[in-house]
């Protein structure tokens, strides 16, 4: 396995780490804000990545 390819395994799994995380906060606090600061934030990452994949 290529170091490319480890590299893009890991990544797809600390973002949905980082998903659970989200979840797990907001169950502690008891409210959903956690929760779609993270969804909001994934929006934004993908509008930022095809913006900047235009620009190359």
């Amino acid at each position: 396995m290529s170091l490319n390819k480890t590299r893009s395994i890991l990544y797809a799994i600390a973002k949905y780490l980082g998903d659970i995380q989200a979840i797990r906060k907001a169950m502690k606090k008891g409210d959903f804000r956690p929760v779609i600061m993270r969804i909001l934030r994934r929006i934004y990452g993908k509008i930022t990545g095809r913006g900047m994949g235009k620009i190359r």
